[in-house]
């Protein structure tokens, strides 16, 4: 990117951030005119459409080997589901020291010494290499969507600040000018004030939370479920529904206050979601606000506790402990009145609706569907929650808009389990991963690994988690094996200079089950920002890396030297 000339942003939510970028090209002056947008056309080397977790790798991997990137973020908070979605990472056992790009584990080293840096942590805390601030019982390091975002801009600030990478948050893109099988700019509008802005790249990256560049760029995508015709998949349903995505969630922070009043307002639909009975198959436990839920792996009904002061709940989960982000006892004493805690509960899941492909005002209304029930949730906490000593109620409970970055204490965007998914080179089927599937295609002594892929660019681990759905499918639980991120599922069939780095990757409705988590995405992402930097380097495309195994094998062996992981060890 050539940086003689220079216009000077300062990015919408940035904190008054003080962000540079390159004055429009000819063909971005003749595109705002025809468009009649802002003068203020940007170009880039790649443009990155979201700032989540596969976005914020994207533009590392990029930047750190010589890429110019613009990245748009339609919230004021980058970090996607660590942090404006409110989400601790769900990760496998072996993150502390491989199953992740080197960069994935630099974060979360990062985080914790963020914490030791900053807060008045006790001596023990302090001194515990794997601190994890709120000990939840989720993740290895459950921690503050806040620090999440500071750590994330630390990362990419150099880059920020030498001019390389230029942040529009509050910004989306809703429209795309396309030639055959090539973007040739996007449309991107501030959410704050409407001004729109057209951005021009060699390279476009859909890292949205529901794949929005797909359908603007006409790349060929699927959503849903597939059959089990179309895959083979053991666990897929016999008749495909296109409109059978996961359930999402409206996450939100919660602290407990003994002996406070902090009731809010009976929220409007609480009648409503007090006497709510998911209508499943097979069939779910009871009321959705309840303290038992469908067990996951046999859809038997199973029993939760939850006491706000930690406290054990006999043999049962507290759900209190579970995604609890800080816990007040790693902290000097003072600092903390209580432990706080994210809701990300079955009871908070939203499956009346499906928000992919739906009309923006189609997308809002179940979006301010899913509020209600989170709110009626967390009044039912307040209100009518058994209590250990009989009661009902913990009237003590307080929302935690702070810690959210939100007035009213909900997560500033929904976790979306679920995208739009490419139709790829190469899609990622159950007998690839799955731990059944893959012993009933390969045998008992090969199935004990998941398939290997000669174009593997990262790896990752989760068992295979699909929350119910929004056409009434229970929860699909079930084991999967430690597995390689092929490089075609990460390839357009057609599309040639558009890539994903999210959720919207070559998986089936199944396989995204376990390729949607944190590490997962960070993983894609980093592989995509790289992926475009040696494409750019060979002057060749994306696709012919792969077509070539000498290509591949140079690409593949320069990922690993900037610490990309292709294969677990062993």
């Amino acid at each position: 990117m050539k940086r003689r000339n220079f216009i000077t942003l300062v990015s919408a939510g940035s904190g008054g951030l003080l962000l540079t970028a390159p004055v429009k090209s000819s063909a971005l002056a003749n595109a705002n005119k025809k468009n009649k947008v802002s003068p203020g056309g940007l170009s880039a080397d790649v443009i990155i459409a979201g700032g989540g977790m596969g976005g914020c790798a994207t533009a590392l991997a990029a930047c750190r080997n010589g890429l110019s990137v613009i990245m748009t973020e339609e919230t004021d908070w980058i970090g996607g589901q660590l942090s404006q979605q409110g989400v601790p990472p769900d990760e496998h056992s072996w993150i502390e020291t491989h199953g992740a790009p080197s960069s994935y584990r630099d974060f979360r080293n990062r985080v914790r010494a963020y914490y030791k840096r900053n807060y008045p942590l006790t001596e023990g805390a302090r001194n515990r290499e794997n601190l994890n601030p709120g000990d939840g019982s989720v993740s290895r390091l459950c921690h503050e969507p806040k620090v999440a975002v500071a750590v994330l801009l630390e990362m990419l600030h150099p880059y920020m600040s030498s001019g390389k990478l230029v942040l529009l948050t509050e910004h989306k893109i809703y429209r795309a000018d396309v030639t055959g099988d090539m973007v040739k700019f996007v449309e991107a509008t501030n959410l704050k004030n409407n001004q729109k802005v057209v951005l021009e790249a060699p390279y476009f990256v859909d890292a949205t939370e529901c794949g929005d560049l797909l359908p603007l760029t006409n790349t060929e995508y699927v959503t849903g479920t597939e059959s089990k015709k179309q895959t083979g998949e053991l666990h897929a349903p016999e008749k495909g529904n296109p409109k059978n995505n996961q359930a999402f969630t409206l996450c939100f922070a919660m602290d407990y206050q003994p002996g406070v009043n902090n009731i809010i307002d009976r929220p409007e639909d609480y009648s409503f979601w007090s006497n709510y009975v998911p209508e499943m198959t097979p069939p779910w436990a009871g009321k959705l606000l309840d303290l038992n839920y469908s067990n996951p792996r046999t859809l038997e009904p199973k029993e939760l506790g939850f006491h706000p002061e930690g406290v054990r709940t006999g043999s049962v989960l507290n759900l209190w402990n579970y995604r609890r982000i800080i816990n007040k006892n790693n902290f000097a004493p003072g600092i903390y009145d209580g432990d706080i805690t994210i809701v990300n509960w079955p009871q908070n899941d939203y499956f009346l609706g499906d928000i992919i492909d739906v009309s923006e005002k189609e997308f809002k209304k179940h979006i301010e569907a899913s509020r209600q029930l989170s709110l009626s949730l967390f009044y039912w906490l307040q209100t009518e929650a058994p209590r250990p000593d009989g009661g009902l109620g913990w009237p003590g409970l307080r929302l935690r808009g702070d810690v959210m970055g939100t007035n009213d204490g909900m997560a500033k965007y929904p976790y979306i389990r679920e995208s739009r998914r490419i139709k790829a080179e190469f899609t990622i089927l159950e007998e690839h991963v799955g731990a059944e599937n893959r012993k009933l295609v390969a045998g008992e002594e090969a199935g004990k690994k998941a398939a290997g892929f000669y174009d593997s660019v990262g790896t990752g681990y989760y068992h295979i988690d699909l929350h119910p759905s929004s056409q009434g499918d229970n929860y699909i639980d079930f084991g999967s094996l430690p597995f390689q991120i092929p490089l075609g599922a990460l390839l357009p069939q057609r599309m040639n200079n558009l890539l994903p780095a999210n959720k919207n990757i070559g998986t089936t409705h199944i396989t995204n089950g376990c390729y949607r988590l944190h590490p997962v995405e960070w993983s894609i992402g980093e592989a995509v920002g790289s992926l475009i930097a040696f494409a750019r380097k060979k002057k060749t495309l994306p696709r012919a890396v792969r077509e070539n195994r000498n290509l591949l094998e140079e690409f593949q062996g320069w990922i690993r030297s900037q610490g990309l992981e292709t294969h677990w060890p062993g």
